[in-house]
């Protein structure tokens, strides 16, 4: 698919930030790969309209008292789903792959 001139537009101000300012403010991402990545990847793959919507519901989720782990860039969005883009911050890769769920000591067998 190829990305449209507003979608090259937000990533060249992505990879902006990841150049300049990102350095100063450190490795605070509760979330891998780092918002910003996700954002370029989410935004490469789905467009601005989509991507945006799952970037901004990803910057929500890595604040204080969200989420944290792995969470990658889905590779598939829900049908029907550019008329309500809040569905976008309630579908997560990480919930649906589980291979990438972590599971606590008492799930695995262990004391502790």
């Amino acid at each position: 698919m190829p990305v449209s001139l507003p979608a090259r537009c937000a990533i060249a101000l992505i990879d902006a930030y990841r150049l300049t300012l990102s350095p100063f403010f450190g490795a605070s991402c509760r979330h891998v790969p780092t918002c910003s990545r996700y954002g370029r990847d989410c935004i490469t793959a789905h467009g601005l309209w989509a991507g945006g919507w799952m970037t901004l519901a990803r910057l929500w989720r890595c604040r204080p008292g969200g989420t944290s782990g792995l969470d990658f860039a889905p590779a598939a969005k829900p049908n029907n789903a550019w008329i309500t883009p809040w569905r976008y911050g309630k579908w997560r890769s990480a919930l649906t792959d589980p291979a990438c769920a972590w599971r606590g000591p008492a799930q695995h067998g262990e004391s502790g």
